[in-house]
């Protein structure tokens, strides 16, 4: 089945939080949203038939996680990453960024540290003020536009600060680096010695766009996995972030019981028949459209690179090898962070994602959604382009 990425579907008017937020974000209703990591494409059919069947059933009680809801998230993993995990390792949150908060509550104690890897998705560092812990930062090694990891800094880091907690990003948001397992196992291996607990987030794992496959964390080997809390989501390869639906994997019986006591605490263990029939058919049926996606994102990457390089060579496209989001280097701009985001809203009227929010080396960047129609892309681009170029006029 051919699917139509071109199609501009009006989100306007939905209490979409990526569109009909932007006048509170950025200050006007012309700003051209490509910021918050949602997709502007309307999902695959089977997953609109199957929450369809769902709503005319018209009862919505409580919904235990089915033995068919365990075989499809198995499934997926295994025929798309080769883990194979068992059903029961499956605990439920209603987002990543929930998952991150109870691993915190899970595996520290107030006063704690627990790592990070910044640039990175600035939830993980609000789940750990948010709880009196402390933020160890353990940057990310800019080597010519691709980030490596920093391993003799992180052991320095994690024996000086005694963390019990490492969050890793895997694939890495917001780069869009996709971690080796020969990379992972070097990680693993330090937070073994030092008895760390890793909590990877793999939200974006199924949205590989270039030749290195995603690597679960946990799946690097027996080891690794009895230390590992594994987050996926339909959400980001899907579209259904509004579902609230994710699946967090945890092999060890301790870990997991230990997160599930966090869970009954907060009671946001629950699961949604809505949710569980779209992440059902979606699993068991939308490998095609998924593909379809992938290409699609493939040349909106291609044409942000391209126009870049030919119009704006302020800016500096990252490589981008997993996700929907370009990482794009703005310093040549020469705008501090209040500056460059006031830029990019008030005078080229586009709303993005400010680098300096990922943590430190994140500054001067900014972040760019391409799961939008290329017209969108494109305009989005000429405004860009006519800001800088107003720039370069009073400068000169």
């Amino acid at each position: 089945m051919a699917y139509n990425f071109d199609e501009a579907i009006e989100r306007r008017g939905t209490a979409s939080a990526k569109w009909d937020a932007v006048k509170d974000l950025f200050g006007s209703e012309d700003v051209l949203p490509l910021w918050v990591a949602d997709m502007d494409f309307r999902v695959p059919d089977e997953v609109v038939d199957a929450i369809k069947k769902t709503a005319d059933h018209g009862v919505f009680g409580y919904t235990l996680r089915s033995e068919e809801y365990k075989e499809a998230v198995k499934d997926w993993m295994e025929k798309r990453h080769g883990w194979e995990i068992e059903g029961d390792w499956i605990t439920q949150t209603p987002g990543i960024v929930n998952a991150l908060n109870m691993a915190v509550l899970a595996y520290t104690e107030p006063g704690d540290s627990v790592i990070v890897q910044p640039p990175v998705y600035y939830p993980f560092m609000k789940a750990i003020n948010n709880h009196g812990r402390k933020v160890v930062n353990n940057p990310l090694i800019d080597r010519d536009g691709r980030y490596e990891m920093d391993f003799d800094d992180l052991e320095t880091k994690v024996a000086e600060s005694g963390a019990k907690l490492l969050f890793l990003c895997n694939p890495q948001n917001p780069s869009g680096r996709v971690w080796t397992p020969e990379e992972l196992k070097q990680l693993g291996d330090i937070c073994v010695r030092h008895g760390l607990t890793v909590v990877s987030d793999e939200i974006h794992g199924d949205l590989i766009l270039g030749d290195q496959p995603h690597t679960p964390f946990a799946r690097v080997s027996d080891e690794l996995a009895a230390i590992s809390v594994t987050c996926t989501a339909p959400s980001k390869t899907f579209n259904l972030a509004g579902l609230h639906t994710s699946n967090i994997i945890i092999p060890d019986e301790a870990g997991r019981k230990a997160f599930n006591a966090q869970i009954g605490k907060f009671a946001v263990g629950g699961s949604s028949p809505i949710g569980a029939a779209a992440t059902i058919a979606a699993y068991r049926h939308g490998e095609e459209w998924l593909e379809g996606l992938l290409d699609y994102v493939r040349g909106n990457y291609s044409f942000l690179k391209d126009y870049a390089e030919a119009n704006i060579p302020e800016l500096k496209v990252y490589p981008l090898e997993a996700t929907y989001l370009a990482w794009v280097d703005a310093r040549e701009l020469g705008l501090d962070n209040k500056a460059l985001e006031t830029f990019m809203a008030k005078e080229a009227k586009v709303g993005l994602n400010q680098g300096h929010i990922f943590g430190p080396g994140g500054e001067g960047f900014v972040r760019v959604n391409l799961a939008c129609t290329r017209k969108t892309l494109e305009e989005a681009l000429k405004r860009i382009d006519e800001a800088v170029k107003k720039q370069r006029d009073t400068t000169v």
